[in-house]
């Protein structure tokens, strides 16, 4: 009976990571104003949010009041490496509808004002 726990035990363990979303981990923002971001894409719910977890200028690590802030709010998984949401763009304090799309170790996000009509974008790179 014990050997059949452990196996389940195993079973479940290697079946959670497998169902893990791909989005999940830390991503690198661009340069936006005169810094970048770490970004820590974690579940929120049923869905996913990413919180800076530190922030750069000129490529050393720099204190912020935006480092623990949720920068990218419940993005919902809509299939295909795609997600809906919000994203907060910190340099002017202002949330947009977010689009995210997964393409290998690159996110990129748009974050959108008038239905979706005008977007600025960014591309993210994986950083673990």
């Amino acid at each position: 009976m014990k050997r059949v726990l452990v196996l389940a035990m195993v079973w479940g363990m290697g079946a959670g990571a497998a169902m893990a979303d791909p989005v999940l981990g830390v991503w690198q923002t661009e340069v936006d104003g005169e810094g970048y971001a770490h970004v820590a894409m974690q579940p929120c719910g049923a869905d996913i949010c990413g919180t800076v977890a530190k922030t750069f200028r000129d490529g050393v690590e720099t204190p912020s009041d935006t480092v623990g802030k949720v920068i990218v709010r419940n993005m919902t998984p809509v299939g295909e490496g795609r997600y809906e949401g919000k994203v907060w763009r910190p340099s002017n304090d202002k949330v947009y509808i977010g689009k995210i799309d997964l393409e290998g170790d690159a996110l990129k996000l748009r974050g959108c004002v008038a239905g979706g009509l005008i977007c600025a974008k960014q591309t993210w790179r994986r950083v673990q």
